[in-house]
């Protein structure tokens, strides 16, 4: 064990005390973790659009002062009663959602929303006993996802934590906790293009770019890139996309445009929006036979999903994915080592670094449309 395990440690933390502000360097305590949690010193994080959906408080019930953070890299400095899968010293990823290895969704192939561990975005404390492991001066400071990961230290339950090969780098592969295996695994695991097929993305942000990976990796001969952005176009075409769509240039419904530009409609599309439109335009793109739809982005709360039951009859295929059906502790090894045989590239997801004490010039790349991944180096 580390001459820290059990012991409350003091550390430097980014704070968000009320929405929309921006985060104050505080000194935390952050106490030793209890049954089945793992406590992290993380390395290195990155933002990720979520963090600045919920430090804005636009879609909850808004939660302060609490530490953001949920896409990170770091290694386990000490652990918890019952945890046999990590010990100190093991190279590790956090994530949001967790695997426990024993509910039906656990226990099933085709499933990765673990009972326990499913996100939850209102919870600021710990499972095990409804209280935060983050204080000031005896006050608590509440966690977001239950991973926290803008702070030197964080305490997470050992269900969310994925041991990874320690010779991959940590501030690339940190990337991968959140948005990246999204994107990706929604094509490879979900959509499952075949090689030479047609596949378009909607919506060329970090997880659209990431859905466009995994179709580059899977040997599609078209991706066709689909945003109001036009110039989101130039650096997804080092992603794969070969072809662009901006539904403003045109003057009928992008989904035809799509099946027109496609003899009838691509082989796989994948929605990355949240925008409903795009959803149902991502349905109706496909081929009838064999097409197959997958739903990333999620929506508003009051939006609802409208087609003719034709489309369905016709053999066209809609799917949901969470996490690109990753199971974290289980499958996000062997995506580690997709990137460290040179599958997949990651280094050009990550446009920006900054140090610790400039956290806050992360939040205004992403806030200017400027990232698509800020790394943040902690302890500068």
């Amino acid at each position: 064990m580390s001459n820290t395990a059990g012991q409350v440690i003091k550390c430097k933390a980014a704070v968000s005390w009320e929405a929309g502000k921006p985060l104050v360097i505080e000194e935390v305590e952050v106490a030793p973790p209890k049954a089945g949690e793992v406590r992290l010193k993380i390395l290195y994080t990155s933002l990720c659009h979520t963090d600045v959906y919920f430090w804005e408080a636009k879609g909850q019930t808004p939660l302060f002062p609490r530490i953001f953070g949920h896409e990170a890299g770091g290694i386990v400095e000490s652990v918890g009663e019952g945890v046999t899968h990590l010990k100190p010293g093991d190279h590790a990823l956090p994530v949001f959602t967790g695997e426990c290895g024993e509910c039906p969704h656990c226990k099933s192939e085709e499933s990765n929303m673990c009972d326990l561990l499913r996100i939850n975005t209102d919870r600021g404390v710990m499972i095990h006993d409804n209280e935060t492991r983050f204080s000031i001066n005896g006050k608590p400071i509440y966690h977001f996802v239950g991973t926290s990961t803008f702070s030197e230290y964080t305490v997470v339950h050992a269900g969310c934590v994925a041991k990874v090969n320690p010779a991959a780098p940590l501030d690339k592969i940190c990337v991968l906790s959140c948005g990246i295996c999204t994107g990706l695994g929604a094509t490879v695991n979900v959509a499952k293009p075949k090689p030479g097929s047609s596949v378009a993305i909607f919506g060329l942000g970090a997880v659209g770019l990431a859905a466009a990976e995994g179709a580059r990796i899977s040997g599609a001969s078209r991706i066709i890139g689909v945003d109001l952005v036009s110039s989101r176009f130039e650096e997804a075409k080092k992603f794969g996309v070969n072809e662009f769509v901006n539904p403003k240039d045109h003057d009928k419904p992008v989904q035809q445009v799509i099946a027109e530009m496609t003899n009838g409609g691509v082989d796989r599309a994948v929605e990355c929006t949240g925008s409903i439109q795009a959803m149902i335009s991502a349905f109706e793109c496909v081929h009838d036979g064999w097409g197959v739809a997958v739903l990333v982005g999620v929506p508003n709360k009051d939006d609802a999903f409208k087609t003719h039951p034709v489309n369905f009859l016709n053999e066209r295929t809609l799917k949901g994915t969470f996490y690109g059906n990753y199971k974290p502790r289980t499958d996000l090894p062997s995506v580690v080592e997709k990137y460290m045989n040179g599958e997949l590239e990651l280094e050009k997801f990550i446009t920006h670094t900054v140090p610790f004490s400039e956290i806050n010039k992360a939040f205004d790349y992403m806030l200017k449309g400027e990232s698509i991944r800020c790394i943040i180096r902690m302890g500068e």
